[in-house]
């Protein structure tokens, strides 16, 4: 399977929220509610434009 790949400029929350959400997938059985509320943060954040 032959994957896309795209360079894009991102902010460190944005990272955060992109690195928190492939490791919610990656562990999806494993992970607990902190996780959850953290990406649930981190997209709050983002979304009223806090830094």
């Amino acid at each position: 399977m032959n994957k896309k790949t795209k360079t894009l400029e991102l902010t460190e929350k944005e990272f955060d929220l992109i690195q928190a959400i492939r490791n919610y997938r990656k562990s999806y059985i494993f992970s607990g509610p902190d996780i959850v509320y953290h990406i649930e943060k981190l997209f709050t954040e983002l979304m009223e434009g806090e830094e």
